[in-house]
């Protein structure tokens, strides 16, 4: 029932930028908390941004804040991730996580993911 496909992962130069979408099915994420993380091999799991429903409120990670932009299409039902300035150490599997009918982002758990999308900065 519920489905989430993240895309635009690929190669790009430091100082480069990427947009990353996340497409949902089975659920409006107008009343939904979502959430982007990524992982880098040997590491563990970092919460990047959120942003909470209806009104919107977002939260960033200092790691990226003033260099990512999360966003909200309610009429495409799709969360986007704008990264510019890209720096080698945001080099990771980027994963998109729904929490539905949840205002909050910044503090609940999320039951539904994506399957990644990798991101990897270099020149």
């Amino acid at each position: 029932q519920v489905q989430i496909v993240e895309s635009g992962g690929g190669l790009v130069q430091p100082g480069g930028s990427l947009r990353l979408s996340c497409v949902a099915s089975g659920v409006t994420l107008e009343y939904a908390a979502i959430g982007w993380f990524r992982q880098a091999p040997g590491k563990e799991r970092e919460g990047i941004s959120c942003i909470s429903s209806k009104i919107g409120r977002t939260h960033y990670a200092e790691t990226v804040k003033g260099r990512f932009t999360i966003s909200r299409d309610n009429a495409e039902n799709t969360v986007y991730l704008q990264m510019n300035s890209l720096k080698p150490e945001d080099t990771a599997v980027y994963f998109c996580a729904v929490q539905r009918d949840t205002y909050y982002c910044e503090t609940t758990s999320y039951d539904y993911w994506g399957q990644g999308t990798q991101v990897t900065v270099s020149s």
